[in-house]
C-alpha cells in the first residue's frame, strides 16, 4: 500500500501480516481522489473515515493537507497500527477512534465536509450508514458522503444520491444534500 499524493506521495505503508483486510486499490484511490480534488480545496475540509481499516484513506487525506481527519475503526490491532503510522508519518491531524461505526454515528456531534465509508463488502447494514449520516446531520451543507462498495450493492435508490463511480470492481457511491458534482 502506498500514499498517492501530497506531502507523503509515494510513501509505502507496510501492512501487518495475518489481518484479513481489503485496502482500497491504488487505481481506485487515485481516481476518487482526483474527483474529490476537483470539487474541494483540501486545506479547508475536515474528514471522517469510517471503517478505517489500515488507515489508507486517512493517510491520503492527511498527506494532502486537510484540516482534520477522524478515523473510526473497531478492530484493536488495526487501531494500534493506524496510531503507529500516524506517529511515524507525523500526522497529528489524524484522530483515531476505536468504536463501532454505527454507534459512533449515533453519538457524534461534529459535522464533516467529507465522510468516507469503506465497510466490508459483505456488510449487512451498509444502507444504515447513509441513514445515520443524514439523520444525525453529520455532513456540512456542501459536503459529501462517499461509500465504497462492491458491484453487487446498489445505493442509487437512497436519498441525496449524486452518482456512482466505478474503477474495476471498486464502486463509490457519492451523496450530497446539494446534489451537484
Amino acid at each position: 500500500m502506498r500514499i498517492i499524493g501530497g506531502k507523503h506521495k509515494r510513501r509505502k505503508i507496510h501492512l501487518p501480516v495475518n489481518l484479513h483486510i481489503r485496502p482500497t486499490t491504488d487505481l481506485a484511490k487515485e481516481s476518487i481522489f482526483n474527483v474529490i480534488s476537483n470539487n474541494f480545496n483540501f486545506e479547508n475540509i475536515s474528514v471522517l473515515d469510517l471503517f478505517a481499516g489500515t488507515g489508507n484513506i486517512s493517510y491520503e487525506f492527511a498527506s494532502r493537507g486537510v484540516k482534520q481527519v477522524h478515523a473510526v475503526e473497531m478492530n484493536y490491532k488495526l487501531v494500534k497500527f493506524i496510531r503507529q503510522q500516524v506517529e511515524t508519518l507525523e500526522l497529528p491531524i489524524v484522530k483515531v477512534v476505536r468504536d463501532d461505526v454505527h454507534h459512533f454515528l449515533n453519538i457524534c456531534k461534529k459535522k464533516f465536509d467529507i465522510i468516507f465509508a469503506d465497510p466490508p463488502y459483505n456488510h449487512q447494514r451498509i444502507k444504515n450508514i447513509h441513514k445515520l449520516v443524514f439523520e444525525n446531520n453529520l455532513i456540512n451543507d456542501d459536503g459529501w458522503l462517499i461509500i465504497e462498495h462492491g458491484q453487487e450493492i446498489k445505493l442509487d435508490c437512497l436519498d441525496d444520491f449524486v452518482e456512482e463511480r466505478r474503477y474495476g470492481r471498486v464502486h463509490f457511491s457519492i451523496f450530497s444534500n446539494l446534489n451537484f458534482i
